[in-house]
């Protein structure tokens, strides 16, 4: 597992301060790093001071001159008693005028002073984005213009540099942070480690002097046999339930290996003290009774077993009766907070939804990059999914060349192994709550008057999320807490799923995943960097990150809008996201186009009055302004080049601009971070102390995404064939199947025994999916479908050998459920839903027999519209079938009803029988009741009854439901067509 580099000092001191100043060894051999600073260095001159002095004679002047002039040569302008009606009918002189005039002038004092005072506090306090005065627009900048001139003389350049090096950085020198803050604080690794170290040395020095106890122990325990607990994949983890599912064939018995090994000391020095904290490699002792090929015994006469787990397994059956010995006393190691899918854990049921790791032995044709990036998955999958509605209804409406019905084309090959991989690694619940947690703490913000933050990081904890800020920002409005230190603010998953939704600009949209560190996830703010990110590494390397880096920008869940420009590379990579991405030819294109956004961006916030981009997303045009602007340049700069990217960049982060610049060197003038991609996918920053797992995108996973999205892309070969449905079937008598399924409406089998036990959900749910993918279902996005918190090979394979026996042998003895060449599961044909026959009636209607028969034509339309008996499984029980979020047949069914209600009143239409078309029109708007083509249609089969009553009523009806967002265009211009008195009859109904 990757670890945080310690520095030279550190080391070498064994925990030491290291010197008096805290400055840390130069060790030559680390990897060279430096520290930011803006690219020219500019000394306060005699010109400087010249300002200063014009400054406070201004202040002066304005706030000590203005009212001492006023109260010598005017006095106080107002009356010196209450008015009264004698007063009001004086007469209205010279004086009066100046009178009024001068109380103009004390308010403008007034206002003036007040922004100077605020600017001045904040100047010297440091608390960043001043408050703002009422009213005082051009009072307050005139104000802050002054102040800043005469502080510029006392300032320090250490004032106004960020803190860069905290990042990825626990507490440094003197500070001790609290072993509460440890257990919820990412980026402690390196402290726990060494903590763990020094505890476990105590408490081998404590267990020698129990060495006969030990070795009775040891002997009254050789027989027993011991489970190591297994490494995380992804986010699936391993948990006592799972291991006592497994082992001891009842997950319930969880308890019982708790309280085998409660309090004893683990291989690293820590303690079980709950039954959801369990750690990778910690030890457990099972219960006599247990079995399975992973356990092992007292490992003398085990040669497989490596001598390191040897000695770990005989230290951890002495420390039975030290732990006796020593009345449990807890060790204070730090620990991270239990996962989410951990605590959930302790709520399962026998149901088997508590496994939590998944093994890729079986893992053939996916891509380990796509599985190991849950927010880049579900970024790329939310994103599919709309792109693939919007061809639907583009092709619907007719928009796009001719139509294609509502079949998308099914991925193959690499296409299809992607899809897959991004089903089993998605998690759009971790996207959902980090969007939700930042949108929700600047609404809190700007509820309290409070500027967001700078954000250097985000860090993804067991579902905890930390922000990493540049400085202190005070305390964090509850429910976020402050972290290890004032730098850090804190949000625990459980406080996040109770954040509402809330109607406000993203925040911090340019963060993207670089990678991981154990088990925390690191988010970059590429915006908010002060200057250039460099990435140096092999070209494929730095490839594989740019692409990544690119792809979750363009099509991440927390963002609302933004600009991504690639130069020299991503051209093919456009189609994920074409409004955000754009591809430059060159450097030079990008000079200038950026010095001109720079130039726009200076003059939009000065002329706002905002100090930065995150001021402005917390005004009122918060939806319209300041989106970021990201550029990635893969191509190394010449030496000019570089110096010029380095002075745009140099006030890049105020104005919400943001560099990722690749470099084969590893120096690059003006960079603030410098970063390293390695040949083995670890992404090195040893100044910020990080040391990751890389996210990447390797070249073929990114063509194979590119592929998904340009075979969904509506507007690529419009005028091709109209796609056949993957599963046709013989809607003939002979063609009765011997399982029958129906999902449009409520969900029931025909043709099997409902299963009995708690497994009877998860059959019908494995079922529904495999019914809806006739093309086959990889086994681990069934896994992951049916339990999104994961599940080991064995629970699963158990549910699929259940499946296939309740499915049953055909007549030849074919199982029902089998595996094509692919490794895929797929039914056989005698398996069907009424999805199924409700495609292939319509297929046979439009493209079969009923093309040269009108009678056969209407007979199978009709048979069509009758087996729609509502929404696609609507009695399906809440909490399961999460898996429809990333289909699209809640687009298809609704669809397709209206294409077959349309064709059945075309059908009546054409021997004048309006009334029948009307019945079949409405019976497809109960399940689309949103199509305007059923609407518009039924406007002209109610004209043609020629009843104009109730064609008006139809009308008013139409415009009731439309709302304030009124008729859709072609409805009204229908209307204008049929009733053209259609606004004056509505009014009249109405």
């Amino acid at each position: 597992m990757p670890r945080r580099r310690t520095s030279s000092s550190s080391s070498s001191t064994g925990g030491s301060t290291g010197n008096s100043t805290g400055s840390p060894a130069v060790n030559s051999s680390a990897p060279r790093n430096r520290t930011p600073q803006p690219v020219r260095i500019r000394r306060r001159s005699f010109g400087d001071f010249v300002k200063a002095f014009f400054a406070f004679v201004a202040l002066l002047v304005l706030v000590v001159g203005v009212p001492g002039a006023l109260a010598v040569s005017i006095g106080w302008p107002l009356p010196s008693g209450a008015p009264s009606l004698d007063w009001l009918q004086q007469e209205i002189t010279v004086w009066t005028f100046i009178h009024i005039l001068t109380v103009v002038v004390w308010l403008a004092w007034a206002q003036f002073t007040a922004c100077v005072l605020v600017e001045v506090k904040a100047a010297l306090s440091g608390v960043g984005v001043p408050g703002r005065v009422p009213g005082a627009g051009p009072s307050q900048i005139l104000a802050r213009q002054l102040v800043a001139a005469l502080l510029l003389v006392g300032a320090t350049a250490a004032s106004l540099t960020p803190g860069l090096s905290q990042l990825g950085h626990s507490l440094e020198g003197n500070q001790k942070p609290t072993v509460a803050a440890a257990q919820a604080t990412p980026g402690l690794f390196a402290q726990q480690q060494e903590q763990a170290a020094h505890t476990a040395a105590a408490l081998a020095e404590q267990a020698s002097h129990a060495q006969a106890d030990a070795a009775a122990t040891a002997k009254q325990h050789g027989d027993t046999k011991y489970y190591r607990i297994q490494p995380p994949e992804g986010r699936h983890h391993d948990s006592l339930w799972e291991i006592a599912q497994r082992h001891l064939g009842d997950g319930r018995r969880y308890k019982e290996i708790y309280e085998l090994n409660k309090d004893r000391v683990q291989p690293d020095g820590s303690r079980l003290s709950e039954a959801s904290l369990i750690r990778p490699g910690w030890i457990m002792e099972m219960p006599g009774d247990a079995h399975g090929g992973e356990l092992v015994e007292m490992p003398d006469a085990n040669a497989h077993v490596s001598p390191e787990v040897q000695q770990q397994i005989h230290d951890y059956a002495k420390s039975a009766a030290h732990a006796l010995e020593s009345g449990g006393r807890q060790v204070s190691v730090p620990q991270q907070r239990p996962a989410a899918n951990q605590e959930h854990q302790q709520q399962a049921t026998a149901s088997e939804s508590g496994s939590h790791t998944h093994s890729s032995s079986d893992s053939f044709g996916l891509s380990e990059a796509l599985l190991s990036a849950p927010l880049l998955a579900a970024g790329l999958l939310g994103a599919l999914g709309r792109r693939r509605r919007q061809a639907l209804w583009q092709s619907a409406l007719g928009a796009v060349g001719g139509r294609r019905g509502m079949e998308p084309p099914t991925p193959t090959g690499d296409a299809a192994d992607a899809q897959d991989a991004l089903l089993v690694g998605a998690d759009p619940e971790a996207v959902r709550l980090l969007d939700r947690s930042l949108r929700g703490l600047a609404a809190q913000l700007a509820g309290e008057s409070r500027p967001l933050p700078t954000v250097y990081a985000a860090w993804l904890t067991d579902g905890d999320l930390h922000l990493q800020l540049a400085q202190p920002a005070g305390k964090p409005p509850a429910p976020w807490q402050l972290g290890q230190d004032q730098t850090f603010w804190m949000l625990a998953r459980s406080d996040a799923e109770r954040y509402p939704e809330v109607d406000t600009a993203a925040p911090y949209p340019g963060l993207v995943s670089l990678g991981t560190m154990d088990d925390s996830r690191l988010l970059l703010n590429l915006e908010a960097v002060p200057g250039i990110v460099s990435l140096s590494g092999r070209e494929a390397d730095r490839a594989a990150v740019f692409a990544s880096v690119a792809a979750e920008l363009a099509t991440n869940g927390w963002s609302d809008r933004m600009t991504i420009t690639l130069v020299g590379f991503g051209e093919d990579l456009t189609p994920l996201a074409p409004n955000r991405l754009r591809h430059l030819d060159g450097i030079d294109d990008l000079i200038e186009t950026m010095e001109a956004e720079t130039r726009q961006r200076r003059g939009a916030l000065g002329a706002a009055g905002h100090d930065s981009v995150l001021t402005g997303r917390t005004g009122p045009a918060q939806h319209t302004r300041w989106a970021p602007h990201l550029v990635l340049l893969a191509a190394q700069p010449s030496p000019e080049d570089a110096v010029k990217l380095a002075e745009l960049a140099s006030d890049a982060s105020r104005l919400g601009i943001g560099y990722l610049v690749g470099t084969e060197t590893g120096d690059l003038p003006g960079a603030a971070w410098e970063m390293e991609i390695t040949g083995a996918g670890k992404l090195l920053a040893p100044l910020l102390g990080l040391e990751l797992d890389a996210q990447l995108l390797p070249s073929a996973q990114q063509r194979a995404v590119v592929e998904l999205f340009v075979e969904a892309d509506p507007e690529r070969d419009p005028q091709g064939p109209t796609p056949t449905p993957p599963f046709l079937v013989d809607i003939s008598e002979q063609g009765r199947p011997a399982v029958y399924a129906r999902l449009v409406g409520s969900y029931e089998i025909i043709g099997l025994e409902t299963p009995d036990g708690e497994r009877s959900a998860l059959l019908h749910e494995a079922l529904a999916l495999l019914l809806l993918h006739r093309e086959g279902v990889h086994p681990r996005v069934l896994a992951s479908a049916l339990w999104p918190r994961g599940v080991t090979e064995d629970v699963r394979d158990a549910l699929l050998e259940r499946l296939r026996v309740w499915l049953g042998t055909d007549p030849d003895g074919s199982p029902r459920l089998s595996a094509d060449a692919t490794g895929r599961l797929v039914l056989a044909k005698s398996v069907v839903s009424d999805l199924d026959v409700l495609r292939s009636l319509y297929h046979e209607a439009t493209q079969g027999k009923g093309v040269d028969s009108r009678v056969v034509r209407g007979r199978l339309l009709t048979d069509a519209l009758v087996l729609v008996r509502g929404p696609l499984l609507a009695d399906r029980p809440e909490g399961r079938y999460r898996w429809l979020t990333h289909e699209i047949i809640d687009a298809q069914l609704p669809l397709l009803v209206a294409d077959i209600g349309l064709a059945l009143s075309a059908f009546h239409l054409e021997k004048d029988r309006a009334e029948k078309a009307i019945e079949a029109l409405n019976a497809a708007l109960n399940s689309a009741p949103a199509d305007e083509r059923l609407w518009n249609e039924l406007l002209r089969a109610t004209h043609a009854t020629g009843d104009t009553d109730r064609l008006k009523s139809l009308a008013a009806d139409l415009v009731h439901r439309s709302g304030a967002r009124g008729l859709p265009a072609r409805t009204e211009a229908l209307l204008d067509e049929l009733l053209p008195s259609w606004r004056t009859g509505v009014a009249a109904v109405g």
